[in-house]
Parts: structure tokens; sequence; C-alpha cells
């Protein structure tokens, strides 16, 4: 009779789960612990909370299971001065009902592969607060007065919250000059350095030669890093697109706009711009072939999925704007709009270039 009983599926592993790991996928028929929070999507993308207990999926579902915190990271705000950090804790809300889909949910569906390690969140958390502070969006200056302390975390907190779906419970200055090493950090930076440098010249695919190519500004990071290939990060940006620009559209036209004609204007523009640039994503060609029947070769392949990164960047650099959007000022918003405008022509660029039609490169004759 053993021989036709059915073996029992090994349980997901759950440890460390609101310590050193914020969210896990679950596979239908496991445990949710106790104490963390049930979510499931659909094939559509839309979410629901269940509750803990067994997890169970319908056909084309999938479950992932989140601890709520808190959770402490120490974060480097200035790249240059590794000593000096911010000691950070928050945690993950719970569901708020005036909201048709949480921002933490769309963060573990869009650009999570599975599971969401603590130490991996604090870095991309680390270079969102590196790069507003690098762009001026956020201020933290030397002697720091109580008031720009103040600025600094009402922008901080929006910032988390819309970004990333957490909430920011408490945020103070820490000292870790002797947790780190910086010659260490120097090297490393230089060893990444060089190897961007090399992995930004692609060979030729028929190995008689190799050719440096003109290529946009990330193009190193298009190349396969560690198990990604450049297939799976292009497809990992067309579906952050897709799933995030109606996200970010909705979260844009719920603003409350200053009073004036040319504001509604612009943010209208800018509505419209975004839609367009969704519809884009939604008819993509695909990253493999140049026409049917016809296989593109590797380097455009690498050169298609460059472009697609770029659109992703804009979108990273889109819901920041969006929390200083939410805080700012009448006066404030004309220098911000403009900030919207380039994010958005950098994303129809992006996007216009992946779509491109393929060209053979012909050989000149001799």
């Amino acid at each position: 009779m053993r021989l036709f009983s059915r073996r029992r599926k090994q349980a997901t592993d759950t440890n460390g789960l609101g310590a050193t790991l914020i969210a896990l996928r679950l596979d239908d028929g496991d445990l949710a612990p106790a104490q963390s929070t049930v979510v499931i999507f659909n094939a559509a993308g839309h979410a629901r909370r269940a509750a803990v207990g067994k997890v169970s999926c319908e056909q084309g579902e999938m479950a992932f299971c989140f601890h709520p915190g808190p959770y402490t990271v120490d974060l480097v705000p200035f790249a240059a001065a590794p000593e000096w950090g911010l000691r950070l804790r928050f945690v993950v809300d719970a569901a708020n009902p005036r909201v048709s889909q949480q921002r933490f949910d769309l963060y573990l569906y869009s650009e999570t592969a599975g599971r969401l390690e603590l130490s991996d969140f604090a870095a991309a958390v680390q270079m969102a607060l590196q790069a507003e502070l690098a762009q001026g969006a956020l201020d933290l200056p030397p002697c720091t007065s109580l008031e720009e302390w103040h600025a600094f975390r009402a922008g901080l907190n929006q910032l988390m919250y819309m970004r990333y779906g957490v909430t920011v419970d408490d945020c103070v200055p820490v000292d870790v000059g002797d947790e780190i090493d910086y010659a260490t950090i120097l090297q490393a930076r230089a060893a990444q350095a060089a190897e961007a440098e090399r992995a930004a010249i692609p060979a030729d695919t028929a190995g008689t030669a190799a050719s440096t190519v003109a290529t946009p500004t990330g193009l190193a990071t298009c190349l396969p890093v560690g198990q990604m290939s450049v297939a799976e990060q292009d497809a990992r940006a067309l579906r952050r697109l897709f799933l995030e620009l109606p996200a970010l559209s909705r979260e844009l036209r719920l603003l409350a706009l200053p009073e004036g004609l040319d504001i509604f204007q612009q943010q209208q523009s800018m509505l419209l711009r975004l839609g367009m640039a969704a519809l884009n994503v939604n008819t993509m060609p695909s990253l493999a072939w140049a026409a049917p029947d016809q296989p593109l070769p590797a380097a455009d392949q690498t050169l298609r999925c460059a472009q697609a990164l770029i659109a992703q960047t804009a979108l990273d650099e889109a819901w920041p704007l969006l929390a200083r959007l939410q805080l700012a000022s009448p006066e404030q918003w004309p220098s911000l709009l403009e900030e919207a405008d380039r994010i958005c022509a950098n994303l129809e660029t992006g996007l216009s270039l992946r779509r491109t039609t393929y060209v053979p490169r012909t050989e000149p004759s001799l």
C-alpha cells in the first residue's frame, strides 16, 4: 500500500521570518506562522489578504507570507562617509481599507522573486536614500538643526511608504566607524567599476573580432549578474512597468493640486504620457526575435535590455517624485513638474528604443 500512498510535500522553511527575513513565497498547503500575514495574488495581480494558517490557492494564484516587524537596519546615507549612518526601524502596516491595493503588496508581487531578505531590502533602501540625497530631493546637512531634521524625517517617511509600503517608527544617527573597513570598501568599489567597464564592451558573437559599441549608461547592469540573464532582466523590467505604471498613475491622479489651470493641465499631460507608456509596455515586441522565424543576435538583445532598464530606472525615480509631490507646497510644484517631465521623457525614450525595428548591420566592403 505504501507504493500507492501520496508523498508528503516538504514544508517551506519559514525560519528567520520576522528577524532576518521579511517575506517569502508559500505553496498551496503550506502553513503560515503565527503573527504573520498571508497575501494571495491572482493571475491578474490583484491581491487579497487571508488569515494565518494553511494556505489555500486556486489555480493561477500565488501566495506570499510576511511578518510586519518591527525591523532595524543601519543605512549609510552618503557613500563618501561610510563611517556615519542612520539606524532605521520600520514596520509593515496593516491593510489600509481606503485603497484598492496596498503598496507593500504591489512591491512583493512586482519586485520580489521568492524571498525578501532583510539585508537585500536594506541595500535597496540605502540605494534609494543615497540617490535622493545626491539629487537634492532630501537634505541632510552637517550639524543638522531640529527643523532640518524634522523636514528630512518627513521626506524619508513619505519615501519609504510610497516606494516600499513600510512605515518608519524611528530613525537616529549612529557612528558605525568601528564596524567597517573603509579600505576594503574602496577596493570593492574599484573592482566593481573595473568589472562594469569590461562588461560594457560586448564581444562579437562569432568570436572573430571584438567591437566597441556605443551603448547607453547602465548597459553593465543589463549583462548577466549572478544567476540573472539578459532575458530575465528584460522580462523583469517590463513586468515591473506593466504592474506599476497603472498604480503610479492612480496615485498621481489622486494628488491635491494647487490652484491654477497650468498645474492641472501639466498633471493631465503627465497622466496621458504615463498611459501611453503603459500601452507601449503592453504591446512590446519579444526580446529574442527580430522578425517571425528570425532570431535576434545576442548583442542586439543586450542593447534592447539596456533600453528596458532605462525605462525601469525612470520608474524607480517616479515613485520618490510622487512622495515629494504629496508633501510639496504650492511654490514647489513647478520645479517638481519639470522633474516629472524629465522622468517621463526618459521613460518614453527607453520604451521607444526598446521596440525599435531591428536593422541588420552590414560590414563595409573593402
